[in-house]
C-alpha cells in the first residue's frame, strides 16, 4: 500500500514515515499543503494522511480540492485540534476519518486498515458497469469509454436502475417508481421521453447502442 503523508513538522513525518514502513506501507511526504495537494493529485496513492495546521494550503481547504477533482481515495485527518466542532469541519470537508493528537500509533494503523477495506468494498459495490458504460452510485458521475456523460438526476436514476437490472426487462413502472415519488401523475409517455434522452447522450460518438426496448414490456441494458 502506498501513503502520502502531508505534514509539515518534519519529526512528525519522520516518526510517521518509519512507523508506516515497518507496517509494510510505501511512504512518500510534503511538507506544505500546496506540495501534497499536487503530488495527491498524481493518482498513485491508496490513502492520505494530512495534518489540518500546514504551510501554504491548510489541511481542509486541501481535502475541499481533492474532492472537488474527485479524488475519492480515503483521507484520514490528524490534529492537535480535536474538538468536536474540529472534527465536524474536517468530515464534512470529505475525510473520512480524524484522529486527534496525541494518539497510540497502533490506533493510526487499524483506522488506515479499516479506511483501506471500505474503499476496497465500496469500489465493488458503488460503481455499476455494463460494457464500457459506468456509473458510481455515491458520485452520481456517469462515464462511457472514460467520457463523462452529464445527466440530469432522473435520468442517473433510471439509468441506475437499468444497470442494477443488467440483462433483464425492467417495466415502465419500475423506473417511474425508481425516479419519482409516489405522489407523482405521470403524463405524456415521461419515462419514454428520458429513455430518448439517455440514449442521445450516451450514444453519441458510439456504434453499439446499450439500452434496448422490450415491445410491449419496458427496456433492457445489456452488453453484447
Amino acid at each position: 500500500m502506498r501513503v502520502l503523508v502531508i505534514e509539515d513538522d518534519k519529526r512528525t513525518a519522520e516518526y510517521l514515515s518509519g512507523g508506516l514502513g515497518q507496517n509494510n506501507y510505501v511512504v512518500d511526504v510534503a511538507h506544505d499543503g500546496l506540495a501534497g495537494r499536487d503530488m495527491a493529485l498524481e493518482g498513485i496513492y491508496d490513502i492520505i494522511i494530512v495534518d489540518r495546521l500546514l504551510p501554504t494550503l491548510d489541511g481542509i481547504n486541501l481535502v475541499k480540492q481533492l474532492r472537488e477533482k474527485r479524488l475519492m481515495i480515503p483521507i484520514l485527518m490528524l490534529s492537535a485540534l480535536g474538538t468536536p466542532l474540529h472534527k465536524s469541519e474536517g468530515l464534512l470537508a470529505g475525510c473520512d476519518d480524524y484522529l486527534s493528537k496525541p494518539y497510540a500509533f497502533i490506533e493510526l494503523v487499524t483506522r488506515l486498515e479499516i479506511l483501506l477495506n471500505r474503499y476496497r468494498n465500496n469500489i465493488n459495490t458503488n460503481v455499476l458497469q455494463v460494457e464500457d458504460l459506468q456509473l458510481d452510485r455515491e458520485t452520481r458521475i456517469v462515464t462511457r469509454a472514460g467520457k463523462v456523460i452529464s445527466l440530469q438526476l432522473r435520468e442517473s436514476l433510471i439509468l441506475e436502475k437499468l444497470m442494477l437490472n443488467k440483462g433483464q426487462v425492467v417495466t415502465r413502472l419500475m423506473l417511474l417508481e425508481s425516479a419519482w415519488n409516489y405522489a407523482f401523475d405521470p403524463k405524456d409517455n415521461i419515462i419514454d421521453k428520458h429513455i430518448y434522452k439517455l440514449r442521445q447522450k450516451m450514444d453519441i460518438g458510439f456504434s453499439k447502442h446499450l439500452i434496448h426496448t422490450v415491445t410491449g414490456q419496458g427496456y433492457t441494458i445489456r452488453e453484447s
